[in-house]
């Protein structure tokens, strides 16, 4: 009997997916539960798993666009069925026949195949150590299963895994991985030639290798992404102000009571849900900036899903946090953590990526200090966190050093002005800078 393996509903707008990786080959014998293969759409990353045990047949290969409900191989459970119990008879008439004539060993042999084991032994410890083969590394063992192509492209390039951050599921490390990995390494430069007349005849091999290219399909995830941004850019009239920061009183706060959290809470206690919490308040006087326009009417939202962008090794996802007004700060930050989770293990569903009425977005954790972040369509406004530094700031008519943060929130001018966009931001500036009025909501 033959059941179906059929690409699985992942959304009402979805319709199509990459089939992006098989983890089995064709005529593997496959377990149920057992990951089969991996799909991408334009939203999100999924893992399918075998529904059956059996022999698995391939009908559509990895790197097909497949539509939703379209089958793309099936598992014969019969022939799983029986090969299982054939080699279970093999397995029972081995067993006897190794046995058969065998007559019990006499003391005296006992004690040969001791002293022959023992000189064996001694034989080892004096061999060198052999070196490991060359075409599976001991970083390769480390990171098993790789598929077959991840397999053989590690050993004709001779990388070392352990280098590579992997993307698939789970930290599995698939070939674009391996990819990106090499891109990503310098060309050695080639030493300086002593005679002249040498360079002319190595300068044409080095140009045309400095001119190779190589033409990759964008995945379902980036072409969204670029189509979103593009999208973004078009409709709306977008604008950026800027303001800074000083970090001081949030970085005590959180050095205090940062143990104390995690101990009590079971999660870190980070700069994200106090800057949410700043948002929110300053979101309940600035309505417009919690809105959208929808042909000719503005949309007003009443409540606050705050988005917070997570970056991942195919693009930016954006996953929400509904009702952050009503968490506390513990919940904020566990929910943050679950999504990181979620993205880590290609779990995230769509759901958790709907229904945003603001977007944060943090640039710091990569280094940036100052960018302009881009409104997440519909949304009216985008709020961009940026790394904290230490500058000379004049406070009371002193030069001191303080940690300071450059903030940045990109809006729509068509539905938010100048003068409530730069008292919005100023509004966060003056909450992160006294998080008492956030915890006494004034």
């Amino acid at each position: 009997m033959e059941r179906e393996i059929k690409i699985p509903s992942v959304g009402e707008s979805i319709q199509e997916a990459l089939l992006a990786e098989w983890f089995k080959k064709d005529g593997d014998q496959v377990k149920k539960d057992e990951p089969l293969f991996v799909i991408e759409t334009d939203k999100v990353t999924l893992e399918i798993e075998a529904e059956a045990d059996g022999i698995l047949k391939i009908k559509v290969e990895a790197g097909k666009t497949v539509s939703i409900g379209e089958v793309v191989g099936t598992i014969d459970t019969e022939a799983g069925d029986k090969s299982k119990s054939e080699r279970e008879e093999k397995d029972k008439e081995k067993t006897p026949e190794k046995d058969k004539g065998k007559e019990p060993a006499t003391e005296k042999e006992d004690v040969d195949k001791d002293k022959d084991r023992l000189t064996k032994e001694e034989e080892i410890k004096k061999k060198p150590l052999q070196e490991p083969d060359e075409e599976t590394p001991d970083s390769e063992k480390k990171h098993q299963p790789l598929s077959p192509s991840v397999r053989k492209l590690v050993s004709e390039k001779k990388v070392d895994v352990d280098k590579i951050e992997g993307t698939g599921p789970g930290g599995k490390i698939t070939k674009s991985d391996v990819l990106l990995y090499l891109e990503s390494q310098e060309p050695e430069k080639p030493a300086p030639s002593e005679h002249k007349e040498d360079e002319s005849t190595e300068k044409a091999p080095e140009e045309a290798a400095d001119e190779a290219i190589e033409r990759k399909p964008m995945s379902p995830i980036r072409r969204h992404i670029a189509a979103r941004l593009l999208e973004s850019k078009q409709k709306t009239a977008m604008l950026t102000t800027f303001n800074e920061i000083d970090m001081s009183r949030v970085m005590n706060i959180r050095s205090r009571f940062k143990d104390h959290f995690k101990n009590t809470h079971g999660v870190a206690l980070g700069f994200m849900s106090f800057f949410i919490k700043a948002c929110v308040g300053a979101l309940k006087e600035f309505p417009e900036i919690n809105a959208f326009i929808e042909n000719n009417d503005i949309v007003y939202h009443k409540y606050y899903h705050i988005g917070v962008a997570i970056g991942t090794g195919k693009g930016l996802v954006v996953p929400v946090i509904k009702h952050a007004d009503r968490l506390s700060y513990k919940a904020i930050e566990k929910a943050i953590v679950n999504f990181v989770d979620k993205v880590k293990e290609r779990r995230l569903d769509v759901s958790d990526m709907e229904g945003g009425t603001f977007t944060i977005t943090n640039g710091g954790v990569f280094g940036s200090l100052l960018s302009t972040p881009i409104l997440n369509y519909p949304q009216s406004g985008i709020l961009g966190m940026h790394k904290i530094e230490k500058r000379p700031v004049v406070v009371d008519d002193e030069i001191v050093i303080r940690p300071m943060m450059y903030v940045a929130l990109s809006y729509d001018h068509r539905i938010v002005d100048g003068r409530e966009a730069v008292t919005f931001l100023r509004k966060i500036k003056e909450l992160i800078e006294d998080p008492e009025k956030i915890m006494l909501e004034i």
